[in-house]
């Protein structure tokens, strides 16, 4: 199969993502954990998993294990959920970065409303097409062959925007200036993602062993909330879930499916040099005079 890329990249970190992503034919964790229920995800985890997997007998512990955080990632979707609020079925939704499409469709399963996938690999892309024919939602959840810094999508086209853990893979100032566009006023911007603390460690040797095994640019946590502001989206909501992003691999270290950056990110997290947040923010042109950030 031609796996050269059907968009220009714009520079290396993109380069590095498309080779990363569409060549993954052969993804034991995603594929391996999606076939459980036909939801794929290329995200992580908050909140704490069941202790008793790990006390069961070798012959079941290891599928046990691997159902346990496949449904730990699922449920990962509703800090997404909880987030964008009252979501109406007219509403229009875009995810950015959207991999095989988990995301998308469990979007669309909580509102019922029209979500695009935007994604660089037409590897991913055509998977999470033939997911939406097999989940006959194909008229009402579409991905597009496009970039996140660059969705083609007219001025002002949707309600809602999210990124769930991708923004590593792009510069923000560039990428939230298109996200700014195509929002409609009023309209809210939701992101998870990992980042550097910069009160501890701008730079820990966490996220530089994150980067080379995931190809991709770990952001400071200033550099979120200063890029957003400079676009026009302003933050309501900022939440640090570091200490719920630790069970998960916690609990991915006894898996077999682990591949050794279980304990970086343990390592990160534990030392609170590196965090997972949630952002929540609206575009600045209907804003409410009265809502302020605020951190929790």
């Amino acid at each position: 199969m031609d796996t050269r890329p059907t968009l220009k990249m714009r520079n290396p970190l993109e380069e590095a993502a498309f080779a990363y992503y569409d060549n993954k034919r052969t993804d034991f964790i995603n594929l391996g954990l999606g076939s459980i229920d036909g939801f794929y995800h290329h995200h992580f985890a908050v909140g704490d998993f069941d202790r008793r997997v790990l006390e069961l007998p070798d012959d079941e512990r290891e599928q046990a294990i691997n159902a346990e955080m496949h449904r730990m990632e699922t449920r990962q979707v509703d800090i997404l959920v909880e987030a964008l609020g009252g979501v109406a079925p007219e509403a229009r939704i875009l995810d950015a970065g959207s991999g095989r499409g988990g995301t998308a469709f469990l979007l669309h399963r909580a509102f019922g409303c029209r979500v695009d996938g935007v994604n660089i690999s037409s590897y991913q892309n055509g998977f999470a097409r033939e997911q939406a024919e097999r989940r006959g939602c194909a008229d009402r959840v579409r991905f597009h062959d496009r970039s996140m810094v660059s969705t083609e999508f007219p001025d002002a086209s949707f309600d809602y925007v999210v990124t769930n853990e991708t923004t590593m893979y792009v510069e923000l100032n560039t990428t939230f200036a298109e996200f700014a566009r195509i929002l409609k006023p009023g309209g809210r911007y939701v992101l998870t993602t990992w980042c550097n603390n910069d009160a501890i460690a701008p730079r820990p040797p966490e996220a530089e062993a994150i980067d080379q095994h995931y190809h991709c640019h770990t952001h400071r946590r200033v550099a979120y909330l200063r890029a957003l502001v400079d676009a026009g989206l302003i933050p309501y909501q900022v939440d640090d879930l570091t200490k719920a992003a630790i069970p998960y691999w916690e609990l991915r270290s006894h898996s077999r499916l682990a591949t050794g950056i279980e304990q970086v990110y343990l390592s990160g997290y534990l030392s609170d040099r590196v965090n997972y947040i949630r952002i929540a923010s609206r575009k600045n042109d209907q804003a409410a005079p009265d809502e302020a950030s605020q951190t929790s």
